[in-house]
């Protein structure tokens, strides 16, 4: 059945959650270690990665030695759900916790349904990190604010996908990093890029370098936090040309960020506008074409016009 609030962009104020937003943050860690723990690498670590699906965020399917199992953070019902194949499923219901209690009663759950929960038991990416069977402090659960949040990845995801698809190089799926918190899609210009400084909190360095190996332009949404107080857009370029932040991006509203190092576009202004898909595509558009104009990208070469449903590719002889 069609949503009639379809077109409508959720408020997302972050100080309103931000509490629920970092026990999320560390939920979706505990799944998403999960997946790496059964899952072949993948270059650029896009093996790790959690999938924004009409109900939530999951794994997508995972194989391990008791079957295939599939673990999902459902938004809708507000549970936690594990599914394997031969028809198991099991559960429990998303509400106020600690980041342990959820750490166990995941395990649990995975277990019951046939599946080995063996996983690294310290959160990526986050200075100071207690193991998640050590962090007994209770979290709140703001089933509101993560709706809308869920809600605002759903209008996201089409327009980074529509964005995907202007792109016939190497270019990332549509994917949400639980390392980072922050939904992505990358394009690569083919060529190798200077080995990564690496040096992030509580990431190995071997996993930063092998996710930078190429030159990039990545953008994203990011929720808040770590010292950001709002929803936010972000684009960058790896390695930053020298007049990459110079240049001019659309919309008016966007800037560069000298302390992040990217352009970034608030997400209250996307949502506040007439047009909030045509907004957020100017701004992934122009900032691709600074990276990819400064960086000395083949352009015609890498480009194509933006995909359309059951319409393929016509192709001239080479």
């Amino acid at each position: 059945m069609a949503n009639p609030d379809a077109n409508r962009w959720p408020s997302l104020p972050y100080g309103d959650w931000a509490e629920t937003c970092a026990a999320l943050h560390l939920w979706t860690q505990i799944l998403g270690k999960y997946r790496v723990a059964h899952t072949p690498w993948v270059n650029h670590a896009w093996h790790s990665t959690l999938h924004v699906t009409p109900r939530g965020m999951t794994t997508g399917a995972v194989h391990e030695t008791g079957g295939c199992l599939t673990v999902t953070l459902d938004f809708v019902d507000h549970r936690l759900v594990v599914e394997a194949d031969g028809g198991a499923r099991e559960g429990f219901a998303l509400t106020s916790m600690s980041i342990a209690e959820f750490f166990d009663r995941t395990r649990t759950a995975v277990e019951d349904a046939g599946g080995t929960f063996e996983i690294h038991g310290v959160p990526n990416e986050v200075p100071d990190a207690l193991p998640f069977a050590d962090d007994t402090q209770a979290r709140p659960y703001d089933a509101d604010a993560v709706e809308r949040f869920h809600g605002a990845l759903l209008r996201i995801v089409p327009v980074f996908e529509k964005f995907r698809s202007g792109f016939i190089g190497k270019v990332s799926p549509t994917h949400f990093f639980w390392g980072s918190f922050d939904l992505a899609v990358t394009r690569f210009s083919g060529r190798r890029a200077p080995l990564h400084p690496a040096g992030i909190p509580n990431l190995p360095d071997d996993v930063a370098q092998e996710a930078y190996s190429h030159e990039v332009s990545s953008a994203g949404f990011w929720p808040g936090g770590a010292g950001a107080d709002r929803a936010m857009f972000y684009s960058y370029a790896y390695p930053a040309p020298e007049a990459f932040a110079d240049q001019p991006v659309d919309p008016p509203e966007a800037r560069f960020d000298s302390k992040l190092g990217e352009f970034i576009l608030s997400y209250d202004d996307v949502a506040a506008s007439d047009d909030p898909e045509a907004m957020l595509m100017a701004f992934l558009q122009s900032t691709y074409a600074a990276a990819a104009n400064t960086g000395d990208w083949d352009r015609p070469a890498l480009e194509c016009g933006l995909g359309k449903p059951r319409v393929p590719r016509k192709m001239s002889p080479p």
